[in-house]
């Protein structure tokens, strides 16, 4: 499903500035995996992002996705695959919900009756089907980002990668957001949640630690064992 096969990532190298933000990291993932990825500040989660997302390319190293090297394929051919959550939202200002979600399905090329289709059914599955003609600024926090997440899921995408999804909201609506990825998960999506907060990596599958540019994934006696990141 999602392969990372020793991927690393080094900024300014040569400099007294160098970084290794990813260090030979590998990740496989089947098919429905939920994986949630936790790190401090500067342990390599953004970097981890932008490898799968193709912000960047690696310095050495393959990202494969449904059996295709993706590795050097930018961030808008990807988003034919991915599904796209940020913590931001990244919503456009001047459009709808509904217009928000049919527009990456627009660039795919997606007829409009089609795409239409699928936004009010990915809009009334997070609860926002009262919600469709509402612009961004007249919706809370967490019904922006139940858009977004609507917004990824209507692409039927092969992985949906979230980026720090409850970053802006509070407890209370994190945790409704973190619930529409249960559901997600249980109805077989697979999906990559990346967070600095442990007890957000609980919601998980699998709990992965990234530290250093390294990913470890500890056994369940020693989840505790996130608390300190």
């Amino acid at each position: 499903m999602l392969k990372l096969n020793h991927v690393s990532r080094t900024f300014n190298p040569g400099t007294v500035n160098e970084k290794k933000a990813l260090n030979d990291l590998s990740l496989h993932l089947a098919p429905g995996d939920f994986a949630t990825i936790v790190g401090s500040n500067g342990a390599g989660k953004s970097t981890l992002f932008g490898a799968i997302a193709g912000s960047f390319w690696p310095d050495t190293g393959s990202v494969v996705l449904d059996g295709q090297d993706i590795t050097f394929l930018p961030a808008h051919v990807r988003s034919k695959q991915i599904g796209f959550i940020f913590q931001g939202f990244n919503l456009l200002p001047k459009l709808s919900a509904l217009e928000n979600v049919e527009l990456p399905m627009i660039y795919q090329g997606v007829r409009a009756t089609e795409r239409k289709k699928r936004a009010v059914a990915a809009l009334e599955r997070v609860g926002l089907g009262g919600r469709m003609k509402h612009r961004p600024n007249q919706l809370s926090g967490g019904q922006q980002q139940r858009c977004a997440i609507a917004r990824a899921i209507a692409v039927n995408p092969s992985l949906i990668l979230a980026d720090e999804p409850t970053g802006n909201l509070d407890q209370k609506t994190g945790r409704e957001i973190l619930n529409i990825f249960d559901e997600l998960h249980q109805a077989g999506n697979t999906i990559v949640l990346i967070t600095h907060d442990p007890k957000v990596a609980l919601c998980g599958q699998r709990m992965i630690r990234i530290e250093d540019g390294r990913l470890y994934e500890p056994k369940e006696a020693d989840a505790d064992d996130l608390s300190v990141v």
